[in-house]
């Protein structure tokens, strides 16, 4: 099969479910909020099987925050954050334990300050800034860690049908 076309179908199937698990996230107002928990960001442990998850995690979150009403500085500062994120991950995919963090430190940086600044339901909560980076920092490591872990020990048999 013609290596590009692979990389590109893995790309966007791999968009494709960032974004039916933002929407599922989204149906039950865990999407965009003061309290966010996305199921779709255990995705972001794909790039430790293929660099397609780059690009795919990337698009798909631009994508996934622009159907559930993010604003501007959301949809791209965050869709940089999960490039950045994924970048990390790609870069300690050989590590065990390194791949998981990219992505909470890169959205926790980026996307805290966007949200914090940006939209009123974060300040209408009345938390402080620190209050909710330790908030939004708890949801995304646990969705980070408990679905990336799961998703990974998915597909470690056929880690090597990825690549």
């Amino acid at each position: 099969m013609n290596k590009k076309l692979l990389f590109v179908t893995h790309s966007a199937m791999i968009a494709a479910l960032y974004v039916i698990f933002t929407m599922i996230s989204n149906m039950m107002g865990l999407a965009l909020g003061p309290i966010e928990f996305r199921f779709s960001e255990g995705l972001t442990i794909l790039p430790v099987f293929t660099p397609a998850a780059i690009p795919g995690l990337t698009i798909g979150c631009m994508l996934a925050n622009f159907l559930v009403g993010g604003n501007p500085f959301d949809i791209f500062l965050g869709s940089a954050a999960t490039l950045i994120g994924a970048l990390g991950t790609y870069a300690f995919r050989n590590n065990r334990f390194l791949p998981y963090l990219p992505p909470i430190a890169a959205n926790t940086l980026i996307v805290v300050p966007v949200l914090f600044y940006t939209y009123t339901f974060v300040q209408e909560a009345g938390w402080g800034l620190p209050l909710y980076t330790l908030i939004f920092f708890t949801g995304e490591a646990l969705s980070v860690f408990l679905f990336g872990f799961l998703i990974k020990q998915a597909l470690l048999p056929v880690q090597n049908k990825l690549k």
